[in-house]
């Protein structure tokens, strides 16, 4: 798990949201996560406050530092989506509830350099 900050869209309030998430194999600087919202039929609000924003905070352990956003989409969503599914078949259960109502997105987020 990692602490998401982000800041609402509309209200403007510093939110944080405990998420999971994945590292990419190739560059361990960048996490992944899911907006899965337990398998719910809408996105979850952190979800769209990150890509309103285009940035935000990580926390993970006792280190926070600033990053960039961007969602993955097509044919490396769905590796990255498969890679999660394997570590938590929980998420593969959410996917299979959505099928036909809506994606998971999945986010890519990369420390500012």
């Amino acid at each position: 798990m990692l602490l998401l900050h982000n800041r609402g869209r509309r209200s403007g309030a510093d939110n944080v949201n405990p998420v999971a998430y994945l590292r990419d194999p190739d560059d361990p600087s960048t996490v992944y996560v899911f907006a899965s919202a337990g398998g719910r039929p809408h996105h979850p609000q952190w979800y769209r406050n990150l890509v309103a924003a285009g940035d935000a905070e990580v926390e993970i352990g006792t280190d926070r530092f600033p990053v960039t956003v961007r969602e993955i989409t097509g044919a490396e969503r769905d590796r990255i989506f498969a890679m999660q599914v394997e570590r938590m078949p929980g998420f593969g259960e959410y996917e299979r509830r959505l099928d036909g109502v809506r994606s998971i997105p999945v986010i890519a987020l990369r420390p500012v350099s």
